[in-house]
């Protein structure tokens, strides 16, 4: 799941921050054994913009790391993700560390998010599923050098994962942002991906961000899954985060990789 969490009225936000402020992972793997199990299924839960409606499955945790470079600069944004079910598939809670770097701004970590996601709709056999989350963004980035808000955040999504046909998925989203003294920052987005194969997926997301400043992007990609039988998923992929409005800033290249293991 690759979420719009970091979305979160920071002044100047251009499609590489908001590309890289979202969900990612993979700094460390957490505590526990894999279990053997049968190989993971098709790509289902790894988009990077837009977040999918399915909650991590009961025994599987999930780290995702998203990078963004924006073209013609040396500017970068870098997230870490990690995703725990909660007792089952009905309660997920996930966390977010962003790490960012601007011309003249240097490096540093930005808001954090913590995630609450509760599966609203949706079993593992449905064409629809719905996926409320809540999250609370804390302001562990620096205001002045463009990397959070002057205090905590508040975030809400409603993901809408709607799968028409088995060769083709679509994603929907429509949340809000409450920074303190930022506009609400309303966001909506859409997504289709084409299961090319199973491990093999085309893919087409646009994302529109409201509120102090408007930003309205385009993000075509692809991505790919190496599936072993000890239950491992490795997904990688790659995609081009275009701005379609004269405030979007610089376009930006965006890599992502996740990492899902069942564990005990």
């Amino acid at each position: 799941m690759a979420a719009l969490r970091d979305l979160q009225g920071v002044d100047g936000l251009t499609p590489i921050r908001f590309a890289a402020l979202l969900l990612a992972s993979l700094l460390s793997r957490p505590g526990g054994a894999l279990v053997a199990q049968t190989p993971p299924g098709p790509i289902a839960d790894n988009s990077f913009l837009i977040e999918e409606a399915y909650n991590q499955e009961p025994g599987v945790v999930q780290h995702i790391n998203t990078f963004a470079r924006a073209s013609g600069g040396s500017s970068w944004a870098y997230s870490f993700t990690q995703e725990w079910p909660i007792r089952g598939q009905l309660y997920q809670f996930s966390y977010t560390v962003p790490v960012l770097h601007d011309e003249g701004l240097g490096t540093g970590v930005g808001d954090v998010g913590l995630n609450f996601r509760y599966q609203l709709l949706g079993s593992e056999d449905a064409s629809v599923h719905l996926a409320p989350r809540l999250s609370v963004l804390l302001p562990t980035g620096s205001e002045g050098r463009g990397r959070g808000a002057s205090g905590a955040s508040v975030q809400a999504n409603l993901p809408l994962s709607w799968v028409p046909d088995p060769a083709l998925a679509t994603h929907w989203n429509a949340g809000l942002t409450l920074s303190p003294g930022a506009e609400p920052s309303p966001f909506l987005g859409a997504s289709a991906i084409w299961l090319l194969r199973p491990e093999f997926n085309l893919m087409v997301e646009t994302l529109w961000v409201g509120g102090d400043e408007q930003h309205f992007v385009l993000n075509p990609g692809v991505r790919w899954a190496f599936n072993f039988r000890s239950g491992l998923q490795i997904v990688s992929g790659v995609s081009y985060v275009i701005g379609l409005d004269d405030g979007a800033g610089p376009d930006a290249v965006f890599l992502y990789l996740s990492f899902e293991h069942p564990f005990k």
